[in-house]
């Protein structure tokens, strides 16, 4: 994913995780008030997608990432709605 607010995106196999920081280069991240991954969560849950969203995750305060863990028989055209919904949340919470 080519936003400027994605970190790190990781994972293995269908369990992916995405970092998200307000800074891309100094790996900087949001102040824990703004919520950036509840907020995230929120979008893509009023799109129909469930994903897990959590903070805290750099120091215990510090530190926005969404898990996405879709079953493992997913069809490519459930592949592809993921990504668009997923993409679309992003881009509304975070514009960029």
């Amino acid at each position: 994913m080519s936003h400027p607010n994605v970190g790190d995106v990781r994972g293995r196999g269908m369990f992916i995780g995405v970092e998200f920081v307000a800074n891309r280069d100094s790996k900087e991240p949001f102040d824990p008030a703004a919520k950036i991954h509840n907020k995230i969560q929120l979008k893509a849950m009023d799109s129909g997608l469930l994903c897990y969203g959590m903070g805290g995750t750099i120091d215990g305060r510090r530190g926005d990432h969404i898990l996405i863990a879709p079953p493992y028989n997913l069809n490519d055209a459930q592949q592809q709605e993921l990504v668009d919904k997923f993409v679309a949340s992003v881009n509304s919470s975070l514009p960029a």
